[in-house]
């Protein structure tokens, strides 16, 4: 799934991800990030349901521009609560529904 309205609510977010030393806390550079997933690959970014909110810096990270040990050692924790909280921010948003929430 694209969404462009998905990818625009990340702009002026807090950064999800939070990567210690390395995000700058900076909600201007926020963009969405998206997550190695099964619905990416080679050339192929991932669903924009399967995105996070990520300050510039800590998408340079996730996308492997630059290294950093943390990330890779923590690799899965960084990706799912920034995922968790971006999904939550939807919700809030009404980006995303599910049925019989309330």
């Amino acid at each position: 799934m694209k969404s462009k309205a998905l990818r625009d609510s990340a702009r002026g977010q807090d950064c999800t991800f939070q990567i210690s030393g390395v995000c700058n806390g900076n909600s201007e550079t926020t963009v969405l990030c998206h997550l190695p997933s099964e619905t990416g690959g080679m050339s192929l970014k991932s669903t924009d349901e399967c995105s996070a909110f990520g300050c510039y810096d800590c998408h340079q990270v996730i996308d492997g521009h630059v290294q950093n040990e943390e990330y890779k050692n923590h690799q899965w924790f960084y990706n799912f609560r920034a995922l968790i909280r971006t999904l939550g921010e939807w919700q809030r948003l009404e980006l995303l529904k599910f049925k019989g929430a309330k």
